[in-house]
């Protein structure tokens, strides 16, 4: 039997610029590894949650985080898990998490 979902995958970024990516990254990873599974690819750290999923990963520059999800309101709250854990690491250095808008992925 064909099952069709009734929302498209959809997907969100975020790019949060710091001087020390690796350390927040490293950080937000291990922290949400307690209470999700979490498999190193060469993508990233991918987070499984039970709405969605999410991928940590850095440039020189910043940790990059992706959102992704069945529906807009599971986005929100892969999005709401990644960017608040990484904004109370980070409130020190003042970083902000501003996420793109949700495209199909």
């Amino acid at each position: 039997m064909f099952f069709r979902r009734s929302e498209p995958r959809l997907t969100s970024q975020a790019e949060v610029a710091t001087e020390t990516p690796e350390r927040y990254a490293k950080q937000l990873v291990s922290h949400l590894g307690h209470r999700v599974a979490v498999e190193e690819t060469p993508d990233g750290s991918v987070l499984t949650f039970g709405s969605g999923r999410g991928v940590v990963r850095t440039t020189g520059a910043a940790v990059v985080l992706v959102a992704e999800a069945d529906g807009e309101k599971a986005l929100a709250d892969v999005q709401d898990v990644l960017g608040r854990h990484l904004v109370r690491f980070g409130a020190k250095a003042d970083l902000t998490v501003t996420w793109s808008a949700p495209a199909p992925a």
